[in-house]
């Protein structure tokens, strides 16, 4: 058995202070004062981003951003999917009526919220290509969306998809408008 008094002072040190070194992610504390955090959290700058990556790192989706992490979706997101998100850009959300996004990001919104966040995701990495005129989705709420190709346009609803990425766990198509639930 090796004695601790036999170790080298700076293999000693180097552990204490490996040990007690503070992380870099962001991390959040459970109910028993542990760090806990989520798929979002890991830090990993060489793979391609996934969906939540992709919204994080645009200056035109601050407003979805804010709104997937009021609604606690973002670890759901960030994990390997397969998702198809589109991703209404900060002037979509702009064209809803007037205090309808602060209404809608405080806390006692949180499960109308959620709904119109899944109204925007299907569990399928899918590009343009792959959308025909009048295909059917179902959307994460349980409620369906058609898709209108109008030439080289596509369409989910009455929202435009301006843009496309494709992330490590799915596709972002960014839209022009903010697609609403039908009411169940």
């Amino acid at each position: 058995m090796i004695s601790i008094r036999w170790l080298p002072l700076p293999l000693v040190l180097a552990g204490v202070v490996a040990c007690s070194a503070k992380s870099d992610s962001p991390a959040a504390e459970s109910s028993a004062g542990a760090a806990v955090a989520g798929q979002a959290a890991v830090m990993d700058e060489e793979s391609q981003p996934n969906v939540v990556k992709v919204a994080v790192g645009s200056k035109d989706h601050t407003t979805l951003v804010a709104a997937l992490q009021a609604a606690n979706l973002v670890d759901a997101l960030a994990n390997a999917g397969p998702f198809t998100v589109f991703a209404p850009t900060n002037a979509a959300f702009d064209k809803l009526p007037e205090g309808t996004v602060a209404g809608l990001l405080k806390p006692e919104s949180k499960p109308k919220l959620v709904n119109v966040l899944y109204h925007h995701v299907i569990t399928s990495a899918r590009d343009l290509d792959s959308f025909a005129n009048g295909d059917t989705l179902w959307m994460v709420d349980g409620t369906p969306e058609v898709i209108t190709k109008k030439g080289a346009d596509t369409f989910l609803g009455s929202a435009k998809v301006i843009a496309s990425v494709r992330a490590s766990n799915g596709w972002v198509h960014v839209i022009d408008g903010v697609v609403v639930p039908a009411a169940k």
